[in-house]
């Protein structure tokens, strides 16, 4: 495990091209490595915490009205070991991945073992002085791509985001861009950015906003930055993008940075997640991808699941039926009245474990939380026996409306 000023070695391991059957006829798009980055952490931890009420109390008074729903509630930044598992998923689905970053303000998990194949890279390393510290997800995700030795293609995830079945990255990247899907939300309206709207629908927005002005300028004739051109038949689609593994290109954020600079510095001036200020690398990347004829619409197998939904179990016994033939799934930690000992968390582990109970390479056997793991192995059992995908969920594509 890598931890400060850090990178992987030059030297990468070339990725095998799957030989399982299910994948036969695909063609690679490149023996490259993929890497991975994820964003993690630790809202238990009571030192982040206190740094977390700190920026809160030194916030200016009407700072408040900005942020955004949802953006400073416990689900957001609990740790229910989501990381650990999807860590699990990700060797057991993609054991060909590149190297692992994991991003984090100056924490580690307690479970996570040394490895020349991860890198923890803090925020410190990562964002200049003046960006921090945040709390806000799209303000840090919008610095990863400057993380050095990262692959030119690599997947972002959020720990709450977890492969379901083998991953093929033929299914994920095209020659010169990526493959995308929409959420099953409902459709974002056609508006201005609200403040009582989530994250995700006003990025929707922003991002729309921002295609039309440009469209609108090069048919006025008017100068602008030296970019690529958007494909006179593109329409925008007022749909947010699904919870999902995000499939990145480095180049093309680099180049975003030149070609948006004003919405990268808008998410980069946000201490919390603030309404006018939404993630861009979550919706905008992806729609500039879009119209610029580099990415393309596909559809997963996946679900969703909202741990504080009153029918959370029902959600979770669809989700282990259905486990082995998803492509990704979420679980989406929206309890945020719980305690530590919720037995709705409990009820997440559980099913985590009897799902993915072969621990990864990055874990520390005899840990206190591998002992937690391990206790939780014969209440999964309770989940899977006799699980079936009730008829509300009987689509690929399913669940309650989230929260972002």
């Amino acid at each position: 495990m890598r931890l400060k000023n850090s990178s992987p070695s030059t030297a990468r391991t070339s990725i095998p091209v799957p030989t399982d059957p299910a994948h036969a006829g695909m063609t690679p798009l490149t023996d490259e490595p993929i890497d991975v980055v994820y964003l993690w952490v630790d809202g238990n931890d009571s030192s982040w915490r206190a740094k977390r009420e700190a920026a809160l109390a030194q916030l200016p008074r009407d700072t408040g009205a900005a942020m955004a729903r949802y953006s400073n509630v416990e689900g957001r930044f609990r740790d229910n070991h989501e990381l650990r598992y999807s860590l699990r998923a990700l060797e057991k689905f993609f054991p060909q991945h590149g190297h692992v970053y994991i991003v984090t303000d100056a924490q580690a998990p307690d479970w996570l073992c040394p490895s020349d194949r991860l890198t923890l890279v803090d925020h410190r390393e990562l964002m200049p002085e003046a960006s921090l510290p945040t709390f806000d997800s799209g303000h840090i995700e919008s610095w990863i791509h400057h993380i050095p030795g990262l692959s030119e293609r690599y997947f972002y995830f959020n720990d709450d985001v977890f492969l379901g079945a083998p991953l093929n990255p033929a299914d994920w990247f095209t020659p010169d861009g990526f493959y995308l899907t929409w959420s099953d939300e409902p459709p974002v309206t056609d508006e201005a950015m609200r403040m009582d709207a989530t994250s995700l629908e006003n990025a929707c927005r922003l991002s729309i906003e921002w295609l039309r002005a440009q469209a609108g300028a090069a048919l006025a004739g008017q100068a602008l930055p030296p970019s690529r051109q958007q494909d006179p038949l593109y329409q925008s689609t007022f749909r947010t993008f699904a919870h999902s593994p995000r499939p990145m290109r480095r180049s093309m954020l680099q180049e975003l940075e030149g070609t948006a600079p004003e919405l990268f510095a808008g998410v980069r001036s946000t201490v919390f997640r603030s309404w006018d200020k939404p993630t861009i690398v979550s919706d905008f990347v992806l729609r500039w991808a879009l119209a610029h004829g580099l990415a393309q619409m596909r559809t997963y197998r996946h679900r969703h699941v909202s741990t504080g939904d009153a029918d959370q179990q029902a959600q979770l016994q669809a989700l282990a039926a259905e486990f082995g033939a998803l492509d990704f799934f979420c679980i989406n930690d929206t309890t945020d009245d719980a305690h530590p000992d919720d037995p709705r968390l409990r009820q997440v582990q559980s099913v985590l474990q009897g799902m993915l109970p072969q621990a990864s390479g990055f874990e520390q056997s005899g840990s206190s939380a591998s002992d937690a793991c391990e206790s939780l192995a014969g209440q999964s059992a309770e989940i899977h026996q006799g699980a079936q995908v009730p008829a509300a969920h009987q689509s690929p594509v399913s669940g309650p409306r989230r929260r972002a």
